[in-house]
């Protein structure tokens, strides 16, 4: 099983395209990069090369399920829901469509092409859209998992997908259903939430805060609409206190949505840690523009003892 959750993406669909012949896959000249190049490889007449044309890729998307196809549609995740938004929510959202779309190089993850490349706020237009179900896979493992659950469930639905290779953290027999939140790590002093790639940094942050004596709980928060409100409660009643954490900026995301079921109903101390109402910007590789942004287990060990002061 590969470690890259594009590479993911493209094989689950390869697979999945054996038996379900209404799967089709649109890309909008980057299907190297989203690796649809998979499917049309496999598939070439049912793979549709839209070129740079992002809003004509959705417009088409919408046509294609109304004659009861599946549509896949990719681009970078600044791009598609970046450039397409309207035709998702006109042409897709309103009429409750059966189009599928991948955010493909979220987040900070294509490193190199800077700010205009890099999405730091597609959950939030996908998670206000009506009827818009938004996942962030934590791993390929959970990303061929919500492929899978896409493909076999109706409505319009939004994967985004870290562009590097990630480890995996998905436990063997571990299964994907939306709303779900999975618990890494045990503890009772201060509930993290993180999705995606800042699951493996609050895991790491966990052990530092562990041997300082404060038990963390890490949950993975792959499903961000819909969320199981009821569990996310529990969790917030069971500790002290509660973090969210994404690669994403902090409004409209990950922590709007968990303090939009918490706050009204618990008096919690909260934080959350993500982009502080900032761009990204270009680096040499990943891992100094995740330092550069506080994307560091250092990051989640101050928040957690300040919280908990």
């Amino acid at each position: 099983m590969t470690t890259n959750l594009r590479t993911a993406y493209g094989e689950t669909l390869v697979e999945l395209g054996k038996t379900n012949k209404h799967i089709v896959v649109l890309d909008a000249d980057l299907c190297k990069s989203t690796m649809g190049v998979l499917f049309e490889n496999t598939y070439p007449d049912r793979h549709f090369e839209m070129g740079i044309a992002e809003a004509n890729m959705a417009s088409v998307a919408a046509g294609l399920a109304l004659t009861g196809k599946i549509p896949f549609i990719a681009s970078f995740a600044a791009f598609a829901p970046g450039r397409c938004y309207d035709q998702i929510r006109t042409s897709i959202c309103i009429p409750g469509l059966n189009v599928k779309i991948c955010g493909s190089s979220a987040g900070l993850s294509d490193f190199g092409d800077g700010s205009t490349h890099q999405s730091i706020d597609d959950i939030a237009l996908m998670r206000l859209l009506p009827g818009m179900q938004v996942f962030s896979p934590v791993d390929a493992v959970q990303t061929a998992q919500i492929v899978e659950y896409m493909a076999a469930n109706n409505g319009p639905m939004y994967i985004r997908v870290n562009r590097n290779d990630l480890p995996v953290l998905t436990p063997e027999g571990q299964t994907f259903t939306p709303g779900s939140l999975y618990t890494m790590n045990e503890g009772c002093d201060v509930a993290i939430f993180a999705t995606g790639i800042t699951v493996s940094i609050a895991l790491e942050a966990a052990k530092e805060l562990n041997s300082k004596g404060i038990q963390a709980k890490i949950l993975n928060v792959p499903s961000i609409k819909p969320l199981d409100e009821s569990v996310v409660l529990d969790i917030c009643n069971e500790t002290k206190a509660y973090i969210t954490f994404e690669e994403h900026s902090i409004y409209g995301g990950l922590g709007d949505a968990i303090n939009a079921v918490v706050a009204p109903k618990l008096a919690k101390k909260h934080i959350r840690l993500g982009l502080q109402d900032v761009f990204g910007t270009s680096a040499q590789n990943y891992k100094v523009l995740l330092e550069h942004y506080g994307f560091i287990p250092e990051t989640v060990v101050k928040a957690a003892i300040d919280i908990l002061k």
